[in-house]
């Protein structure tokens, strides 16, 4: 998942090497905290929270298959 996250995420930015992904595994439920460079923010939050909300959803698309609950958030440096 979190390799998901990074390939997606990556492929949006100006700086993709500022991208890092942080997973806290739970029982049932994994969240993930994306954090990206200032001036890239915009463009992963995306117009009206679109792509963000485009990330989540292949997010817990992927994670319906294996049986867990996924969670993303988008960290402010």
């Amino acid at each position: 998942m979190k390799d998901l996250i990074l390939t997606i995420t990556r492929a949006m930015v100006d700086h993709p090497e500022q991208v890092s992904v942080s997973e806290i595994m739970g029982d049932r439920m994994s969240v993930f905290e994306l954090s990206v460079a200032r001036e890239d923010l915009g463009k992963v939050i995306g117009r009206q929270g679109q792509n963000a909300e485009a990330i989540r959803t292949i997010l817990n698309a992927a994670s319906n298959r294996k049986r867990r609950r996924s969670v993303l958030e988008i960290i402010d440096r």
